[in-house]
C-alpha cells in the first residue's frame, strides 16, 4: 500500500488491454471482466478508463498476462463478433509506481521532459495518491524523479562533454572543482558520464573525477553517436544534457539526434546556428517537440551576457536598429596591440596563438568567418532570414594563402607584415585598426545588411579605446536612440568561455 512517506515499486507486471466503441455507456462492462479474472484466479491490481475513452487497462501479474487474455476474449466473444470489442491484448514488462505527492502535475512534466509517458495512471485526487504504470527499463530513471520531487533529494543532472581541447577540458576542471558548492548551495549534482573527441570517449556512470584525463587517455572506446545515447538508455540516466566544445561541422549533424534521445543541447560550437535557415528553423521545432532547450550564450561574446540580452530585448517588443562592435576577441587582441605597437604583424598574430585566443586554424579569425557566424548568429535573434552567402566580408587573408595547409600557412605569416604595415600607415592621425561587425538596414525586414570589416577609427572613440582582447558590442534601438547599451568585456580565452559553457549547463540544469 502506498503511504505518505514511500515510493511503491511493483515490478514483473502486465498491462492487459480491452479495446472497443462506445464503452463509455456500457453498464456492467467492469463487473464482468473483475468477474471473469477472479473466476480463473488472477488478481487485479489497478484499473483504469483509457484516456480516449473506448477501452479499459487492468494491471495483472507478468505470468497471468496470457491467461487474462484468453479468458476475456472468451467472456466477450460475442462483442468482438459485432465489433463492440475490437482488441484484446497485453503489455509485459512494466512496472507500477506508487506515491503521494501534492504536485503530480510536476512530476509528469518531468517525467515527460524526460522521455517518459506512462502507459496508465491512476490517481485519487482527494488523497493525492497517484499510480504510474511505465516500461520496465524507464522505471529506475522515473523513480529518480519522483524521489527527487518528493523528497528534495538532490537533482542529477548526467552530462555528456563533447571536446576536451582548451574549451572542453577547462570546462571539466571548473565543474570538478565546483561540484561540491553546487550540491550544497543548489541541491544539483553535476555528473560527468561522457567525456569524447572525434577519435574515442570514456564512459563512467558513476561520473568522472580528477583522473579523467587519464581514462579518456586509455579507454578504447571508439566514438560513436549511437554508442552514446545507448549507454544513456542502457543506464537509465535521467536528465541527459550534452555539451559540445568542438568546432566540428560534422557533429553539430547529430544535434537533432540528441534531442530525439532526450538531451538538452549546450555548445559553444557556432556552427549549427549559421546553417541555412530552413535547417536553423528545424531544431528549434525538434526542441519545442520534444520540450528540450539549446542554449549557446558563448557563440558571440564568450561570456558576456549578450545573446540573453538581445533575446529580452526583441521578445519585449524593442526595436533594434543595429548591432556594431568588435566581436572577436582575437581580433580585438591583434589590432589593439598591432595598433600601438612597433611589432610586426605576424609577430602579434603568433602572441595571440600562444595565449589561445584564436580558433584551431587561425584563419577562421582573419578570414572574418567567424566575426560574420556570429553577426549572423545575432541576426537571427532578431528573427532575420538572411543567409551567410548575404554577408560581406573582407577577408584578412591573402588569396595565395587560403587554400594551403594550416601548418604552411602558419609558417608562411611574414608574408602579411608588408600589407598591414601599409594600412597602418595611410590611416588618419590619432587612428587605430579595429576589425568590426556590423548588422544595420531595415531590421524590420525580412533582412538586414551584414558587413565584417577593418576600419580605422578615432583612438579616443568606444571602439578605439579598447584594449587587450576585450569584444564591445553596440545595440542601438528605437527607445535608446543615439545611446547604445553598450556591453563589454574579455571575449575571448579558454576560462572566460568555459565558465560561460558553465553558466549555460546551470541554466539548463535548473530547468530540469
Amino acid at each position: 500500500m502506498t503511504t505518505s512517506d514511500t515510493i511503491n515499486i511493483y515490478r514483473n507486471k502486465a498491462l492487459v488491454n480491452f479495446e472497443g466503441k462506445d464503452f463509455l455507456g456500457h453498464i456492467g462492462i467492469d463487473s464482468r471482466i473483475f468477474k471473469v479474472l477472479n473466476e480463473e484466479g488472477i488478481s487485479v491490481g489497478v484499473i483504469s478508463q483509457q484516456a480516449i475513452e473506448n477501452g479499459i487497462s487492468v494491471l495483472v501479474d507478468e505470468k497471468d498476462a496470457e491467461d487474462a487474455v484468453r479468458v476475456l476474449q472468451e467472456e466477450f466473444k460475442k462483442e468482438k463478433s459485432n465489433g463492440a470489442v475490437s482488441n484484446i491484448y497485453n503489455i509485459s514488462n512494466v512496472a507500477v509506481i506508487g506515491f503521494v505527492s501534492e504536485n503530480y502535475s510536476k512530476i509528469l512534466s518531468e517525467l515527460q521532459r524526460n522521455k517518459i509517458f506512462p502507459l496508465l495512471l491512476n490517481q485519487i485526487a482527494s488523497a493525492g495518491r497517484v499510480n504510474i504504470v511505465v516500461t520496465d527499463n524507464q522505471t529506475e530513471i522515473a523513480k529518480n524523479i519522483v524521489e527527487t520531487e518528493i523528497y528534495g533529494k538532490p537533482k542529477v543532472v548526467h552530462l555528456a562533454l563533447i571536446g576536451h581541447g582548451n574549451v572542453g577540458g577547462t570546462l571539466v576542471e571548473q565543474i570538478l572543482d565546483s561540484e561540491h558548492d553546487i550540491l550544497k548551495r543548489k541541491r544539483l549534482q553535476l555528473k560527468i558520464v561522457a567525456i569524447a573527441n572525434s577519435k574515442k570517449m570514456a564512459l563512467n556512470k558513476g561520473g568522472f573525477g580528477s583522473d579523467w584525463r587519464q581514462k579518456v587517455n586509455y579507454s578504447q572506446t571508439n566514438s560513436s553517436i549511437e554508442s552514446l545515447i545507448g549507454y544513456a538508455k542502457e543506464h537509465h540516466l535521467e536528465n541527459l544534457v550534452m555539451v559540445d566544445n568542438t568546432a566540428s561541422k560534422d557533429f553539430v549533424k547529430h544535434y537533432d539526434a540528441f534531442v530525439d534521445n532526450g538531451f538538452d543541447i549546450v555548445s559553444s560550437n557556432k556552427i549549427y546556428n549559421t546553417l541555412p535557415i530552413a535547417t536553423y528553423r528545424n531544431l528549434r521545432k525538434s526542441l519545442e517537440k520534444n520540450k528540450k532547450k539549446y542554449l549557446y550564450e558563448t557563440n558571440v561574446g564568450a561570456g558576456l551576457p549578450l545573446i540573453d540580452t538581445i533575446k529580452l530585448l526583441h521578445l519585449s517588443g524593442e526595436n533594434i536598429t543595429r548591432i556594431k562592435g568588435v566581436f572577436s576577441g582575437t581580433l580585438s587582441y591583434v589590432f589593439n596591440n598591432f595598433s600601438l605597437r612597433d611589432d610586426k604583424f605576424s609577430t602579434i598574430i603568433n602572441e595571440a596563438l600562444e595565449k589561445g585566443y584564436t580558433e584551431p586554424d587561425p584563419r577562421e579569425d582573419l578570414s572574418g568567418n567567424d566575426v560574420a557566424r556570429k553577426l549572423l548568429i545575432l541576426a537571427r535573434e532578431l528573427d532575420l532570414i538572411n543567409e551567410f552567402e548575404d554577408i560581406n566580408i573582407q577577408n584578412l587573408v591573402p588569396e595565395n594563402l587560403l587554400s594551403v595547409s594550416k601548418s604552411e600557412f602558419l609558417s608562411r605569416l611574414e608574408e602579411l607584415d608588408e600589407e598591414y604595415e601599409k594600412i597602418k600607415g595611410n590611416q588618419e592621425p590619432g587612428h587605430v585598426l579595429r576589425y568590426v561587425g556590423d548588422l544595420h538596414g531595415d531590421l524590420q525586414k525580412e533582412k538586414g545588411e551584414l558587413d565584417v570589416k577593418l576600419i580605422s577609427v578615432p583612438a579616443t572613440s568606444a571602439l578605439g579605446q579598447l584594449k587587450g582582447s576585450d569584444s564591445i558590442f553596440e545595440i542601438y534601438t528605437e527607445s535608446y536612440g543615439e545611446n547604445p547599451i553598450v556591453i563589454m568585456g574579455a571575449g575571448a580565452g579558454a576560462q572566460v568561455t568555459a565558465r560561460g559553457v558553465f553558466g549555460d549547463i546551470l541554466r539548463v540544469s535548473e530547468t530540469k
